[in-house]
């Protein structure tokens, strides 16, 4: 593993980067009104919004693409993500014929309900900062399956992706005749993440459960940190009724003398969490207690946050994302970098307030209250639960000041998809309800017919087709005139965010 350079460095008051005023103060020797307009000038720099999101495309190489959708043709006979029989028997055996690949690097494993992939992608990105080889599984993807598997922040290339299936698929044939059940579309593919982290090689994994943690695929690996995003009622048919219950299947991923990461949770799922640190003797970490959002402030294109870590505040960390729930992710992310450098325990001082600052102005999360066009303000965001849902509508408030907000909702049909509407009621003017082009998604006149009854028939607009969707939406959006600040929100699946992404010219 390497080094973490710079670890007793402080941030220097002096700094020009620190402080607008500052700046000024400092250019004594100047014109003062050019010390402003150059100060200024370096500040919107500073905080000039969100990166490009890194969400692959179809391979321009016919023969690579024809290759791409072949295997991704013979995944799809495989059982569903929805599909699942609860046992990590299969990705076991699978992992012992390859060799047990996910045993060669050390790993942070993250459930949760909400904000998984997102604190995974800061995760990953304050690792690499810190000059680390990272290898990055989560789930579902937006728009390419190679989105799943990353390697240093980036999605492998469609070349890597069908070598690694290849590779592995002489062995997920071995297992499949052994098994009572065929390895499934998500094991093969947490497989061959696995084996594509020891093929790099990288110093660190960070690995998002695919559902629930005790016999999730992905839980054949024993992670030194294990993160908990907020808990909350998703999936009930298989995890559980009620926090404490679903808590108790992802507690599957805290292991023996790990450190847990725990997010703010309800009471019933922080108590059976903490039973099982006791369990295994892990040692852990709480959000409010040990580690939190100081402060926090909307900057362009995102926002400024306080955050205090496991060895101390860490100011002025520009973070290209909106809502409160992601200056939540970013403490998490940041306690767990800590943790897996030993902050805290072996070493008393914080992580470099530089590099961290560095890393986390340079995070994207597409599909994450994602802004994809302007005049009218099109916004994705991949809330598909009432949790998710009210945390979006919450931060739309705040980050964007529209005087009219239309939502396209496309959902699944196994969502508590009335739970959803309503935290959305609120915020939406009007709602353009619709379907995406998966077989899990919920009939668009059925969704109409729930709609309808949360926000009254005048307020709910039918269309089954995706594209006349977003059309039928930024026309409403644009009713008010040009500079009224009509906005329009696509939301409810991250399969529905994903093909809008494509519609718009994301990719």
């Amino acid at each position: 593993m390497s080094d973490i350079p710079g670890q007793n460095d402080q941030p220097d008051p002096s700094d020009p980067a620190n402080d607008f005023d500052e700046i000024i103060a400092a250019e004594t020797t100047r014109d003062p009104d050019l010390a402003v307009i150059e100060a200024g000038s370096r500040t919107l720099r500073t905080q000039g919004g969100p990166p490009e999101a890194d969400v692959p495309t179809r391979p321009e190489d016919p023969e690579v693409d024809r290759a791409l959708r072949e295997v991704e043709t013979e995944l799809a006979t495989r059982w569903g993500e929805t599909k699942l029989e609860p046992s990590v028997a299969r990705i076991a055996a699978l992992m012992d014929v390859l060799g047990e690949p996910q045993r060669s690097y050390p790993s942070i494993h993250i459930t949760g309900t909400n904000g998984k992939t997102s604190t995974a992608r800061m995760i990953e990105a304050l690792l690499g900062a810190f000059e680390l080889r990272t290898g990055r599984y989560t789930s579902p993807h937006v728009q390419s399956i190679t989105e799943r598997i990353s390697l240093d922040g980036a999605a492998i290339s469609a070349e890597r992706f069908i070598e690694t299936y290849q590779d592995v698929k002489p062995y997920v044939e071995m297992v499949d005749a052994q098994q009572e059940y065929r390895l499934s579309f998500f094991e093969v593919l947490t497989g061959m993440a696995y084996a594509a982290f020891a093929d790099a090689p990288v110093d660190v994994a960070v690995v998002e459960v695919g559902m629930g943690g005790s016999w999730d695929a992905t839980n054949v690996i024993d992670g030194d940190v294990a993160v908990v995003t907020p808990i909350d009622l998703d999936h009930t048919d298989r995890l559980g009724e009620t926090p404490g219950a679903i808590a108790t299947e992802k507690a599957g991923i805290v292991k023996q003398d790990a450190t847990v990461i725990l997010a703010q949770q309800p009471v019933d799922a922080a108590q059976v969490m903490l039973k099982k640190a006791v369990d295994v003797n892990a040692t852990v970490a709480r959000e409010g207690l040990e580690f939190g959002v100081v402060a926090r402030q909307v900057a362009v294109g995102g926002q400024l946050v306080t955050l205090r870590g496991l060895g101390g505040e860490y100011t002025d960390v520009y973070l290209p994302l909106h809502g409160a729930h992601q200056a939540h992710n970013a403490a998490v992310a940041l306690a767990a970098v800590e943790a897996f450098f030993g902050v805290g325990s072996q070493r008393p001082e914080p992580l470099d307030i530089d590099t961290v600052r560095k890393a986390f102005a340079a995070v994207a999360s597409p599909g994450r209250m994602e802004v994809v066009r302007r005049s009218p303000t099109v916004v994705l965001d991949a809330a598909h639960n009432p949790a998710g849902a009210r945390v979006t509508a919450e931060a739309v408030g705040e980050a964007f000041q529209f005087s009219r907000l239309i939502g396209v909702v496309g959902a699944s049909g196994d969502k508590n998809v009335r739970g959803l509407l309503e935290a959305f009621e609120p915020v939406f003017a009007e709602v353009v309800v619709t379907q995406n082009s998966s077989h899990r998604a919920m009939d668009a006149d059925e969704l109409a017919g729930i709609a309808v009854e949360v926000f009254g028939e005048d307020r709910v607009q039918v269309e089954p087709r995706l594209p006349d969707a977003l059309e039928a939406a930024i026309t409403l959006a644009e009713e008010e005139g040009e500079f009224a600040g009509g906005g329009v929100l696509v939301t409810g699946s991250v399969i529905t965010v994903g093909e809008a992404r494509l519609l718009l010219g994301k990719g």
